[in-house]
């Protein structure tokens, strides 16, 4: 069951990202602890971790955001999230097939796509049916120090093509992705970003739950 924001079709607000820890009990705890700051979704992205800990962690963190009320999605691997009936995917540059976007989104599937700072991306997909779009990296991050950078002004044109692909009185919403934390997230969301992606600012802050309040505030209404 998606728990969206009125008017919205994709993520919206603090949304994690899952850091490449081994250890599952600790990463409930962490995601426990930054819901606690008002993380509204979760992304389970492990790049290093085998198949079998990855479905072991997807299905713990699977019922951990159920019980904690927050969305889960499940980074490139739209085949694991339909086993651990997670709330959506995301699609990377070479998962993001328009036919696989359209399929998934027509099953009650809420699908992201990382557009970069491509927006004939992300007309793209939200023809095909995607809840929301990834920009970045906004700023440098120590995840993806060779990530291509996405200038302010992109994702406000960004959040008007969302707009004028709302249907039914519902929109799909932008996530902005990349070095965001509690000192630099204001501007992002000012720019029109819906949610903020964040790893390394939250999870492996010394106090998980303060960092996350931190830039939720930064998200509040102004």
């Amino acid at each position: 069951m998606h728990h969206l924001s009125p008017g919205l079709r994709g993520v919206s607000g603090l949304y994690g990202l899952t850091p490449e820890w081994d250890d599952t009990a600790r990463l409930i705890q962490a995601v426990t602890l930054a819901v606690r700051g008002g993380m509204q979704a979760l992304q389970l992205r492990r790049k290093l971790a085998s198949d079998k800990l990855k479905r072991e962690q997807a299905l713990a963190l699977a019922d951990a955001c159920r019980e904690l009320g927050i969305l889960f999605i499940i980074n490139d691997d739209w085949k694991l999230a339909q086993e651990v009936a997670a709330d959506g995917v995301h699609l990377g540059r070479d998962d993001a097939d328009v036919g696989l976007i359209a399929e998934l989104a027509a099953g009650d599937c809420l699908v992201g796509v990382s557009c970069y700072n491509e927006l004939a991306r992300v007309e793209q997909a939200l023809a095909a049916g995607a809840s929301s779009v990834a920009m970045g990296a906004v700023y440098g991050s120590s995840v993806k120090p060779e990530a291509v950078r996405v200038e302010l002004a992109t994702i406000r044109q960004a959040r008007r093509l969302c707009e004028a692909a709302s249907q039914d009185g519902r929109r799909p919403t932008v996530t902005a992705i990349g070095g965001i934390g509690p000192g630099n997230a204001a501007p992002v969301a000012a720019a029109g970003a819906d949610a903020l992606a964040v790893i390394t600012s939250v999870f492996e802050a010394d106090d998980i739950e303060a960092a996350a309040r931190a830039v939720s505030s930064a998200m509040a209404p102004r």
